[in-house]
């Protein structure tokens, strides 16, 4: 028989340690280049807990090729992480969350500003029943909440490392 899954807290507070940075859950992703030399288009990364994802370009997968590519999973953590701060902030008033479904949509293309790349993020919360009086506040404290957000709109702190 399934247990249901126990609902998070309704404080995000619960989460925090300190003044300083506490992570919560972590998780380290190995990722290694593949035939095509580089891990967008043909790349294997591996999770420390041994989930094995395999990526294809977008524009080059083909029938048959397993795969997904960045952008997806991007997209799929950043709907999850959105969702989680919504769910909470809807609980907190007696809404409920369980119908929100979110479409996420995340476009990889040229940076016009510097010739680079960059990602454009689209999100639409569909609410049944909910009006948009009552869902727009809810939706900006989520999107306050939401560290995928914060680091879209914000940035966020990152440190990259050689390591011969």
């Amino acid at each position: 028989m399934n247990e249901p899954i126990p609902l998070p807290g309704l404080s995000t507070g619960e989460d925090h340690a300190g003044a300083s940075f506490s992570p919560i859950p972590t998780t380290t992703v190995t990722l290694s280049g593949g035939a095509a030399g580089h891990g967008r288009a043909s790349g294997r990364a591996r999770s420390a807990d041994g989930a094995d994802i395999s990526l294809r370009h977008a524009r080059r997968a083909r029938p048959g090729r397993v795969g997904t590519n960045p952008e997806q999973l991007f997209a799929a953590g950043f709907a999850a992480c959105h969702h989680r701060a919504l769910s909470l902030v809807a609980r907190q008033t007696a809404l409920d969350p369980t119908g929100i479904p979110l479409v996420t949509t995340v476009a990889f293309g040229r940076d016009p500003r510097d010739g680079g790349y960059v990602l454009h993020v689209d999100l639409v919360v569909k609410w049944p029943g909910v009006a948009p009086d009552v869902a727009d506040p809810l939706l900006e404290e989520a999107d306050a909440l939401c560290p995928y957000a914060k680091t879209v709109w914000q940035g966020t702190p990152a440190t990259i490392t050689f390591a011969p």
